[in-house]
């Protein structure tokens, strides 16, 4: 029988670190400046500029064979959000600064799982029984545009986190978005569509 192996890291950089430096998005998952261990993360009154890489991304990965992908449809385990705590930097000139900061990354990994979520509905919404194994590239492709053109539109809406009020304001919204799309966590299986009855 012929086989499907397919393993695509949807990342922004590839970097190669132990998995406990791994931390896996969940709704009780909320960052520390402790998890931000790169080695260029500094906080110094010295510093005149401040800035955040917040390592949060999209992993999708699985294997099967030919046949078993044919009649998957259901993909939500195969896709999540993790955060790399060795490549997540923050430099800021005082504590408070940081923390301002530190609660845009956690922005940046909610945001990430609400992408996680609509790439995990489209590809159910989308994957058919002839699909081609790599059918999920465009969607993943548009999202990570729509994805990084959000981060980016809130970034500078509220200079990375500093104006607290509009951050949370975009970070609630966020939050009702997840929620919204509360079928498709990584555990979840949507419902099936319902047949519509004959008349």
């Amino acid at each position: 029988m012929k086989s499907i192996t397919l393993f695509t890291a949807l990342i922004t950089q590839s970097i190669s670190v132990f998995g406990q430096s791994m931390i896996e998005w969940s709704p009780e998952s909320k960052l520390e400046l402790t998890d931000f261990q790169s080695e260029q993360t500094e906080i110094n009154e010295t510093l005149t500029t401040y800035s955040i890489y917040s390592a949060a991304n999209l992993d999708f990965s699985f294997q099967m064979s030919s046949y078993e992908f044919m009649f998957t449809k259901n993909f939500n385990s195969k896709a999540k959000t993790v955060f790399n705590r060795r490549a997540a930097v923050i430099t800021a000139k005082d504590s408070t600064m940081a923390k301002q900061l530190v609660n845009f990354g956690q922005y940046s990994f909610d945001l990430t799982e609400l992408y996680t979520r609509k790439f995990r509905k489209a590809m159910y919404e989308n994957k058919g029984a002839f699909s081609d194994v790599n059918f999920f590239q465009s969607i993943f492709n548009d999202l990570q545009t729509e994805l990084h053109a959000e981060n980016s539109r809130v970034l500078k809406l509220t200079d990375l986190g500093r104006n607290e009020n509009l951050l949370e304001r975009e970070h609630n919204q966020v939050i009702l978005a997840i929620n919204e799309l509360s079928d498709f966590c990584k555990e979840c299986k949507p419902p099936k569509k319902k047949k519509a009855k004959k008349k």
